[in-house]
């Protein structure tokens, strides 16, 4: 498989995925001609890997940050281009394979490109999936394209789930670091800093995802997004607290046989699945030595200090657009406690608060006729209104 030659686009290249990405191509040495690498607004980190790898395209999102591109580019032929419609086109380039590792709901409309045009897309973005539902499986499907998860937890899935069976399946089992917090009380974690959510003990993450894993909202997404990947209702699949985070997820089967997968918590290692699927490919990979690990430990997670999972459930029950208004008014929150504008606590019972008065209101239905884009960013837009009211109402409180 180390002769295997893609084109390939890489979405979000200076993230935490876009850099493992890149990585792991270079250590497996893979033939690759890279045709776009976008990024948001680390336009020093994306000149740095366009002069690497020599793409035909550089996309940096925030337009504002084009003028020093086309300077740290200059001469190099590579072209240049910014703004959100420059990442969706650069989505839309004839790449075979395409990792999606924009952060966020931003992550959609180029994920839904590239499905479109039937590329194999490696799917770190899971809020594509929350916010598109399974419409954003059915147009890969339809173009004659592949979905190839890269979450740790949804590649272990993947990776287990023996398709003669899986009508023989009883639980999808997440499995979840705990976060920095999962030893703290509910009094300390009141008090928690940016600073200390953002310290994940185990993965080197971005500071949304390590807020998300902080909050353990992130497992609530993973729950929407193995609920859509894997046709699996909400009440077959679980959530345990693995501190070592060496068992990435489990499939339990109606014969009580349970199949997990494992491996150093190094992301490399789902991204190589996700490219050579359904060989493996060969790569300087870190052995699993379980013996110097010594043992693997499991716990219930607790709902009163981490309410994100409850959420979650409540959400994928309520069905229609309410996953996506969560991942839009959790991504709100967490930003406004990144500013310092709220406090930890805080944003849980934003996103709750949110649910509640767009589910009263009968706004979390599904929308009459457009697309999957289309009707994501209506239900979006909504749910941001309303969670930035929320949030504007708890920051007064807190600075008064």
């Amino acid at each position: 498989m180390g002769n295997l030659s893609r084109t390939v686009t890489i979405l979000g290249s200076t993230g935490s995925i876009g850099v493992s990405t890149l990585s792991l191509f270079e250590e497996s040495r893979v033939e690759v001609e890279i045709l776009a690498l976008t990024a948001g607004r680390n336009v020093e980190k994306l000149a740095e890997q366009a002069l690497k790898w020599r793409p035909r395209l550089a996309v940096i999102e925030d337009e504002t940050l084009l003028p020093v591109l086309r300077e740290r580019l200059a001469g190099s032929g590579i072209e240049t281009a910014a703004g959100t419609g420059a990442v969706r086109a650069a989505a839309e380039l004839p790449a075979e394979w395409v990792m999606s590792a924009i952060v966020g709901a931003a992550g959609l409309a180029p994920t839904l490109a590239a499905a479109r045009r039937g590329a194999i897309v490696a799917l770190a973005n899971k809020e594509s999936l929350v916010c598109g539902g399974p419409g954003v499986l059915d147009v890969a499907r339809k173009a004659g394209g592949t979905i190839i998860p890269v979450d740790s937890e949804h590649s272990a899935i993947f990776q287990v789930l023996q398709d003669p069976c899986r009508d023989k399946v009883a639980r999808l089992i997440l499995t979840a670091s705990g976060g920095p917090f999962r030893t703290w009380t509910y009094e300390a974690m009141r008090a928690a800093t940016p600073e200390q959510a953002v310290a994940h003990p185990n993965w080197s993450m971005g500071a949304k995802i390590s807020v998300d894993s902080a909050t353990m909202m992130n497992k609530g997404l993973e729950m929407v997004e193995a609920s859509y990947l894997f046709a699996t209702p909400e009440n077959q699949i679980d959530i345990v607290v693995h501190p070592q985070s060496i068992i990435h997820s489990m499939v339990e089967y109606t014969d009580g046989s349970t199949l997990a997968q494992l491996g150093p918590p190094d992301m490399r290692s789902p991204i190589a699945c996700a490219w050579a699927w359904p060989d493996r490919l060969s790569w300087p990979a870190a052995p699993l030595d379980l013996a110097a690990i010594g043992q693997l430990t499991f716990e219930a997670p607790d709902l009163v200090r981490f309410p994100a999972i409850a959420i979650a459930r409540e959400a994928l029950r309520i069905g229609g657009h309410a996953p996506a208004a969560m991942n839009a008014a959790n991504e709100v929150a967490v930003g406004a406690f990144l500013d310092r504008r709220i406090g930890f606590l805080d944003i849980a019972g934003s996103v709750q608060d949110t649910l509640d008065r767009l589910n009263g209101g009968g706004e979390l239905g599904d929308q009459p006729g457009g697309d999957e884009l289309e009707a994501a960013m209506i239900i979006d837009a909504s749910a941001r209104r309303v969670a930035t009211e929320v949030v504007s109402r708890l920051a007064a409180a807190r600075a008064a």
